[in-house]
């Protein structure tokens, strides 16, 4: 039987949604329909979805290839420490996107604590380059794959690989054969998750990469710079950043759940 609520908890859950939906609503209000062609088909708008693109892919696979072994330490193998590098792997979730930044530079920079000796062996220099957004967009991003994924593999039955390496598969094939394809769900909404949070990325790429049209400037900045000079032209970009965050929620249609203490796929 369907469970009913409390008449006052239906009315609080009402306003709940009321209050993550009204300012929504509100934006698009406030939208200038009439200017949205112009302003998507303009060169720097154009420029800046395409910078996102293919900054927020750069991010994704950033995250898929350093999360996805993380996520897999976490669910299988017990050590000491193990909730330590859990906080780790999950704090940018909760860190100001500036303060991400900021670790970032200290870490990356031109003087950082690795960044300067990728400068003067390698001549690699992240902060205001292309692949610095990429770097930082990952470093928001990637928890929402590891959360995601680890849950998952904590719920996967592992009688499955038992009986692959029984039948003498490798460790590595085990995981490459059997263990993904089986938390592949998990794996798609962690890849998606993660790469629209990427996408939507703001304070640690500016801080950490700059704006610069053409090189770090991302749609969310180009919002963040329209707003100043072109409300109008801020709203419409706005307006595209939050139908394609919605749009990306619709399409995984409730799979990302909270159950048994993690983030698994429904």
């Amino acid at each position: 039987m369907p469970r009913r609520l409390p008449v006052g908890a239906l009315v609080l859950a009402a306003l709940g949604v009321a209050f993550v939906a009204l300012p929504l609503v509100g934006l698009l209000w406030r939208v200038p329909w009439s200017r949205a062609g112009d302003v998507l088909a303009d060169d720097a708008t154009l420029t800046a979805l395409r910078l996102s693109l293919v900054c927020s892919l750069g991010a994704t696979a950033i995250a898929a290839v350093l999360g996805v072994p993380l996520a897999w330490l976490l669910a299988r193998v017990p050590f000491r420490g193990s909730a330590a590098v859990r906080a780790l792997a999950t704090l940018s979730m909760v860190l100001p996107p500036v303060v991400g930044g900021v670790a970032l530079f200290a870490a990356l920079g031109r003087r950082g604590l690795v960044g300067q000796y990728l400068d003067s062996w390698f001549g690699v220099r992240l902060p205001f380059t292309t692949a610095g957004a990429m770097v930082a967009q990952a470093f928001v991003a990637m928890p929402f794959l590891v959360v995601t994924v680890e849950a998952a593999l904590r719920q996967m039955d592992m009688r499955y690989e038992e009986a692959a390496q029984t039948l003498g598969a490798s460790r590595g094939r085990v995981f490459w054969r059997v263990t993904l394809p089986a938390v592949r769900p998990a794996l798609v909404a962690g890849l998606v998750l993660a790469w629209a949070r990427a996408l939507g990325e703001f304070g640690a790429t500016i801080t950490f990469a700059g704006n610069f049209p053409g090189t770090t400037q991302t749609l969310p900045l180009a919002v963040y710079l329209q707003l100043e000079s072109d409300t109008g032209a801020g709203l419409v970009l706005a307006a595209l950043m939050m139908v394609v965050s919605f749009a990306v929620l619709v399409g995984l249609r409730g799979r990302w759940l909270v159950r048994g203490g993690g983030a698994v796929i429904a």
